[in-house]
Parts: structure tokens; C-alpha cells; sequence
């Protein structure tokens, strides 16, 4: 994407028809995106850049390769807006291999889990993964690591001196995911970051759950540009109308798109052209099953968006969203050559994807070996913790027996807890969860070597019978998160990821159910899609096995440290009230035996 005058005068020259392209794309019907236009266009691509659309005989020569898109529409290259690939657990160079088949070559993302358990040393190594890969990244420098309030522990602190120095790296396209809390608090980490990007002419890009009235005035006055967070369309309608370019998110865990279009469907068609999609936290069994972006376009369409509209929606909207629009979006001279063959606008199914000028992938399938890196030991999956014992995970008292009026974080939905109030039984100074009530214990523990931090919780929604699971992927801090109605169990659990360098694990009745090992940072593998895929159903199952009727268990455990998420959470510090902004006890009363 660097442009020097040496390529500046072949790509000009190439434009002009002077030289001969690498590669046509001949007798293909364009979708162009600009115009909102349907027509057949030949395309003429030199190295990496589109450099002609329409007639393209002239830009042939004996050594360009031709590709026969006869039958197919020539769509851009699709761009997820948001997105925290290493949710999926699987490392950019599996991640690609999963997402680029479907017709994603573009993600915008903060690659701030791989900065909270590894630093800028080995975000630069990610760097040069992606580098090797055909999927680009344009990476937005995240507002502040830790995101959460009060601050977890992290192995690196993203802060405002660092903002001043990575925003002037070539990689970096604006401040990622600036949450409303730290805004509206004033932290001065986070304005300072904004002011950096306002220095730097680099757009801020939002997190803002719920703002309405006085709150998204200031927030907006903060010049967050757009946000990816609305919980329904009115919040949307608002959000547009005050000026906001609308990111819909369709994740594997939130399914929001299908209220949110709302606002087009049946408010205003004209904000259409400020909708774009993303994903944000998508598993790889979601990908092999329903597709990418390219899914988002089809539920869409379903919705009543009209095809043409909703590719706009999945391209040229989130380019100039992100003020990408001047290298993708869209097929057009000038623009990185990264096209789509679909069978139709309206079923929108990808039969082959060219990316950076290369096709690269055809039936569903990269068609090319893409190897992931050798990793370093700056990503290694070392928990730097000690290990643990039952007692970690049982909440002792002052009270030796009777009971306790405690709050339960109450998991409504993955996006949501609430406070559920619940009476538990104390024996022999210690809290016992409580399975016929659905109250678990969970914990998180710090594993960077940092603090030894260790919190202790309640949490219902899991509806787990017995036995624990645990993570070492838990954004937005990715220290252990562990839940279980047995703390034998839970430090079984723990014990075994500190023992494998990290992962996720179910255990039950002193066993290893299953375990899934992530040796990229503790957060992510290079294991084939298929292969991950495979591994989340085992481990979805026993989850179910051990009574937990959740769609995605370990997925909804593993947000519980996210502290933008209302009414509650948890994270090493202790668990949190997310609209105090201040840990709390979750004994609310002792009450001894009479």
C-alpha cells in the first residue's frame, strides 16, 4: 500500500495503456458501488492496483493473464469494520485462510489482544504476518490498554506517550474502539490519544453502547466519528441523525442486525449510504457454517435491503467510514485490486476472490499453501502464574455457618449482566455456590507475572450442574477466567492451562473433559479453521453435558471481564459495577445460624 515514485510512474503509465496489465478480468458484470450501477465491464489490474474499468483491450499484452468471469458480477473485495480476529481464536494466518474464501480481504481491528498479552514487540511481529498474508488489516491503535475501569493488568500499558509515537507508523489508520465510560470520565490517557489523532488527522473510532441524549452530545464532542455499539434501532436512528457513521455489528454471540437495519428498512432509506457491517467477535465454527461479511450481506438482503445497497454496505461504506475509500471500497483505476466473483447480487454466493491483484482463493478455498510464521518467544503462551488450589476459588467469611445474601452477576444475553440477589448457604467459613439456584463461583487471575492478582465472584446464567471452565482467551485483558460449581475443579482447570501455555478447558469430576490448546499468546492457534471448528463443538458440547444450555458457553464466560458491558463484571482487580465504574463486595449480608 507504500507509494514511491518509482511505482507512482509504472502505475501511471499502466493507466495510460503505455504498459501492459498483469491481469484482465474479462466479460464479468460489475457491481459499481460509486455510481450504483450494474453494467459489463471488463478489468484491467497492473501488479496489485486496478488501473482500467470498461474496455480493457488495450491494456492487454502477450504476458497478462486473463481471468473469464463470464456469468459472474465483479464485486469489492469485502471489509469487516470492526473486528477482534483473535476472538475466533484463530491466529491471522488462520484467520485468513478462513475469512479471505468468503470474500473478506479487508478488516479494520486494533489487534489489541495480541498488545495486552505481548506488547508492541509483538504486535510488530503480527505485522509481518499479515504482511504474508492475503488479508489486510488497517489497524486503528487502541484508545488505552486496559480497557477496563478500574485498570486490570495487562503485560503491556497502552497509553497517550505511546499514542504519540505509534500513530506515526505507516500501519496505523486511527485510534480503535475509544469506549464512551472513559470519554464521559475524562481520562486524560484516552483525550490525550484523541489529541493525538487530531494532530495526526486520524479518525477515532467508537464504542458507545446505549448513548442517547446529553451522553452522545458529549461523547460526540469528543470527535468520535462512528461506533459499532447500538442495541436498537432507535439508538441507531439517533446516533445517524447526530451525525455518526453506523457500523452493524452480526457477531456469533450478538445477532443485531436484523433489528438495527430497522433504521434503514423503516426510518430512512437515505442512511443506507452510512451503514456498513462488521462482525466483531466471530468463532471459527460460524464461519465455516454461515460465512463472513459475506453472511452479513445476505441477512440483509433478507431484511429488505436492496442487494446493490447492501454490497455498497459491506465495501464503499466502511471504506469511507474508516477514510479507507482512497485504497478499497470499491473497483475502480487506482484502488488495490481486490474483487469478488459472485453468482448474483441477490444470493451472493463468492466463487472465487482475487486480492492484491492475485486470485487467491476459488471455491470456497484459499488455492495456495499459506503458512503461519515461526513464533518467537515474544508470542509464546507462557502463563507467567503460580499454581493453584481449591481453596483459590472458595469465598471465605467471618462467619462460620449460616447464610449469605450475596449478588450474583446474572448473564442476560452475552452482552448484558444484572444483578440478581440470592441467598447461599455458609459452612465452615465458606460461601458454597449453589447449583439448584444456578449460582457458580468465578475467578480471575492475573498471568503475566505482574501482581499475582486473584478476584473471587458469583455468576448465574451458566446453569452448570458440575464440574469448571476455564480460559486463558478472555478480552479485553486475557488473564485466566474460570467458572465452576466445584473449586476442585476450577484449580483442576486453571492448573492444567498454566501447565499447557494456555487455551480453553472443560473439567469435571477431577477429568480433563476437553481442552483446546492456544499457544499464540494464550489467545490463539494456527491450527487449520475446520480444525478449530471442530474443537469449539467438543468443547460447546461438554459444556452442555455439564447442563449449560448457553449457545456459546466459553464465548459468554470469556466476556465477562469487559467492563464496558452493563450492569456487571469481573476482571483481576475484583468483580465490577460497570455503571459505578468502582469494584464492589459481592457479600451483601452474613446472617448467623440461630
Amino acid at each position: 500500500m507504500q507509494k514511491n515514485i518509482t511505482n507512482l510512474k509504472q502505475l501511471i503509465r499502466a493507466g495510460r495503456g503505455l504498459i501492459p496489465a498483469s491481469t484482465v478480468i474479462l466479460n464479468g458484470t460489475l457491481v459499481n458501488v460509486m455510481s450504483s450501477e450494474i453494467y459489463k465491464a471488463d478489468v484491467a489490474i497492473y501488479e496489485d492496483t486496478i488501473v482500467a474499468i470498461g474496455d480493457v483491450q488495450d491494456y492487454t499484452g502477450p504476458e497478462t493473464k486473463t481471468i473469464d468471469a463470464s456469468g459472474k458480477y465483479l464485486v469489492p473485495g469485502l471489509i469487516d469494520g470492526h473486528i477482534h480476529s483473535e476472538c475466533s481464536k484463530l491466529s491471522i494466518t488462520s484467520f485468513a485462510k478462513a475469512v479471505v474464501p468468503c470474500g473478506t480481504t479487508s478488516i479494520v481491528s486494533g489487534l489489541d489482544e495480541y498488545i495486552s498479552v505481548s506488547g508492541l514487540e509483538g504486535l510488530k511481529e503480527v505485522f509481518e504476518e499479515i504482511n504474508a498474508s492475503p488479508l489486510k488489516v488497517f489497524w486503528g491503535a487502541p484508545y488505552r490498554t486496559p480497557y477496563t475501569f478500574p485498570q486490570s493488568t495487562v503485560a503491556f500499558n497502552f497509553n497517550k506517550e505511546v499514542h504519540a509515537k505509534v500513530q506515526q507508523w505507516p500501519e496505523c489508520f486511527g485510534v480503535w474502539e475509544t469506549v464512551r465510560e472513559y470519554v464521559q470520565e475524562e481520562d486524560e490517557e484516552t483525550l490525550g490519544a484523541i489529541e493525538q489523532a487530531f494532530k495526526n488527522r486520524l479518525p477515532v473510532f467508537g464504542c458507545a453502547p446505549m448513548a442517547r441524549g446529553k451522553d452522545l452530545n458529549g461523547y460526540l464532542c469528543a470527535g468520535v466519528r462512528l461506533d459499532h455499539e447500538s442495541y436498537d434501532h432507535e439508538e441507531v436512528v439517533e446516533k445517524m441523525r447526530n451525525g455518526m457513521h453506523m457500523v452493524i455489528r452480526e457477531s456469533s454471540v450478538t445477532h443485531f442486525l436484523k433489528e438495527n437495519i430497522r433504521a434503514v428498512t423503516e426510518v430512512n432509506p437515505a442512511f443506507a449510504r452510512r451503514v456498513s457491517f462488521c462482525t466483531d467477535d466471530v468463532t471459527a465454527t460460524d464461519v465455516i457454517e454461515k460465512g463472513h461479511v459475506d453472511n452479513l450481506v445476505r441477512l440483509a438482503i433478507a431484511e429488505g435491503v436492496a442487494p446493490l445497497t447492501a454490497i455498497q454496505m459491506a465495501t464503499i461504506n466502511s471504506a469511507e467510514a474508516y477514510r479507507i475509500d482512497h485504497l478499497v471500497g470499491s473497483i475502480s483505476p487506482g484502488k488495490i485490486a481486490d474483487i469478488l466473483l459472485v453468482d448474483s447480487p441477490e444470493t451472493f454466493h463468492v466463487n472465487a476472490v482475487i486480492s492484491n491483484g492475485r486470485l487467491v482463493a476459488e471455491n470456497s478455498k484459499l488455492n495456495y499453501k499459506l503458512f503461519a510464521p515461526t513464533r518467537s518467544s515474544v508470542l509464546s503462551s507462557e502463563l507467567k502464574c503460580a499454581k493453584t488450589t481449591k481453596s483459590d476459588f472458595e469465598y471465605r467469611v467471618d462467619l462460620e455457618n449460616g447464610q449469605a445474601k450475596v449478588l450474583a452477576m446474572n448473564v442476560i444475553g452475552p452482552f448484558v449482566r444484572k444483578r440478581r440477589d440470592v441467598i447461599l448457604e455458609v459452612e465452615d467459613f465458606i460461601v458454597r455456590p449453589d447449583i439448584e439456584q444456578d449460582v457458580l463461583m468465578v475467578s480471575v487471575l492475573e498471568r503475566f507475572g505482574r501482581n499475582g492478582n486473584k478476584s473471587l465472584a458469583f455468576c448465574s446464567g451458566w446453569k452448570l450442574k458440575k464440574g469448571a471452565m476455564a480460559s486463558s482467551a478472555a478480552p479485553d485483558d486475557n488473564n485466566i477466567i474460570v467458572m465452576g460449581a466445584d473449586a476442585a475443579d476450577m484449580s483442576l482447570a486453571v492448573n492444567h492451562l498454566i501447565e499447557n501455555g494456555g487455551g480453553q478447558v472443560v473439567v469435571a469430576d477431577g477429568k480433563i473433559i476437553e481442552f483446546l490448546s492456544l499457544p499464540v499468546g494464550g489467545i490463539a492457534s494456527d491450527l487449520e479453521p475446520e480444525e478449530i471448528a471442530y474443537r469449539e463443538t467438543l468443547l460447546t458440547k461438554a459444556a452442555n453435558q455439564l447442563g449449560c444450555d448457553l449457545p456459546e458457553p466459553l464465548m459468554y464466560m470469556f466476556f465477562l471481564p469487559i467492563t464496558a458491558i452493563p450492569d456487571y463484571a469481573i476482571t483481576d482487580v475484583g468483580p465490577v459495577d460497570c455503571i459505578a465504574l468502582e469494584t464492589f463486595d459481592p457479600i451483601l449480608e452474613l446472617v448467623k445460624d440461630k
